[in-house]
């Protein structure tokens, strides 16, 4: 092979290294672009909001979690605009491949006391919106009723509440019996009852309609395996249609968390009454079911 041909074959395995090395400097440029474009997104969205809701004082923007939306974090409130921050969003936000409810998630982050109902006590903004001027973001979202922790009870009698109208499940043997208010489209409802699935712990779930769940908990009260049946409503997932059955004892809880301000899920209640409103970890509530008062 003569020194030209050599040269040749060397010339043409050397060329893709520098075409590799400018698809990689490409790659890190489009990525360092793409923060860029965040950060100035989070920028100009925080400059805006200053002009639009100068009352509101915004703690947080992230432009990056949601694709098209940045989440606005203002002291224990949380809501949604989009990058031009023209449209204010109310509500919930699920991330539907993971089966994540972010703004669930986030608030719980924000403040893990928090009582949940739906969109929680401070979950962003009033159906009505901003009023004209742009004064101040709503501090309660559409649908979710205003929660005043110091009007609730420390405790509650349970002994007005029929038989019926419960669903029991866990371990019905277990020593510690707890009575869990609850809403089937609550976030922190299901991720309780995740909790409780792992502990030795006989669970009484009285299902309220705080979210409009009311269908929902019909047809889980109906069913022939209730306990099934309730995880699988949590987790989204069918469930066989059951016949119709009589729902007067699910009435009465309405009745009875009305009666009482429940307005808001989920309220946990200890068996000599004491009570817990909100999510609570493991941990956290093996120690306070020890703690009850015989």
């Amino acid at each position: 092979m003569s020194a030209i041909d050599r040269f040749r074959r060397f010339r043409a395995f050397a060329r893709p290294v520098p075409m590799l090395a400018a698809i990689g400097a490409i790659s890190v440029a489009s990525i360092a672009l793409a923060g860029d474009v965040a950060r100035t997104d989070a920028a100009q969205v925080t400059g805006l909001l200053k002009i639009r809701l100068p009352k509101t004082e915004v703690t947080k923007v992230d432009c990056e979690k949601v694709e098209g939306l940045c989440e606005i974090t203002a002291g224990a409130n949380l809501f949604y605009v989009n990058h031009g921050a023209r449209y204010l969003i109310i509500g919930r936000v699920y991330d539907m491949e993971t089966r994540q409810d972010l703004t669930a998630a986030r608030l719980l982050e924000i403040n893990p006391d928090m009582l949940v109902g739906g969109a929680a006590k401070a979950n962003a903004a009033a159906a009505a919106g901003p009023e004209e001027g742009g004064q101040e973001a709503p501090s309660a979202a559409a649908g979710a009723n205003r929660v005043s922790l110091s009007t609730r009870p420390t405790t509650l009698n349970l002994a007005s509440l029929p038989e019926a109208g419960a669903i029991v499940w866990g371990n019905k043997a277990a020593k510690q019996s707890v009575t869990v208010f609850t809403d089937f489209r609550c976030g922190y409802c299901r991720a309780l009852t995740n909790v409780l699935r792992e502990m030795d712990v006989r669970v009484v779930e009285r299902p309220i309609s705080v979210l409009g769940s009311r269908d929902i908990a019909d047809r889980v009260y109906c069913s022939k395996n209730q306990e099934q049946a309730l995880h699988a409503a949590y987790a989204g997932e069918p469930f066989k249609a059951p016949g119709a059955c009589d729902t007067k004892g699910l009435d009465a809880n309405e009745r009875f968390a009305q009666a009482h301000g429940l307005s808001a899920t989920p309220v946990i209640v200890r068996s000599d009454g004491a009570i817990l409103e909100g999510y609570r970890p493991r941990e956290f509530l093996e120690a306070w079911l020890k703690g009850a008062k015989s």
